[in-house]
């Protein structure tokens, strides 16, 4: 069974950039869709970015096109989420989520593996 646990989070200025990673330990990484969630204080977690086992294909939400690329490598167990451009509106902790089914919907329930979750605050 996979465990994920999330790095890279912290504090930035509206407009830069941070690079969140997702390490992947035991299971076989290759078997799961990589997901990056979010949640703000006293909001609901929601989907940020989903990527395909062999990354042919990747989701966003459309808040983030255009700001936010899903990566990953799949030779380092590795998931990546680079955020650039970023706004006070981002703040939240991020997760980083794994699941085998990749033709559900990209939802919250559908994701059975969580990562403890990485801090990201943007500052005006």
């Amino acid at each position: 069974q996979v465990q994920l646990v999330e790095s890279g989070g912290g504090l930035v200025q509206a407009g830069g950039s941070l690079r969140l990673s997702c390490a992947a330990n035991g299971g076989t990484f290759t078997q799961y869709e990589i997901g990056w969630f979010r949640q703000a204080p006293g909001k609901e977690r929601e989907f940020v970015a989903a990527i395909g086992r062999s990354s042919s294909n990747t989701y966003y939400r459309d808040s983030v096109k255009g700001r936010f690329t899903i990566s990953r490598d799949n030779t380092k167990n590795a998931g990546h989420l680079q955020m650039d451009s970023l706004k006070p509106e981002d703040t939240a902790v991020y997760y980083c989520a794994g699941r085998i089914n990749p033709w559900l919907p990209l939802g919250v329930g559908t994701y059975q593996h969580w990562g403890q979750g990485t801090q990201v605050t943007v500052s005006s």
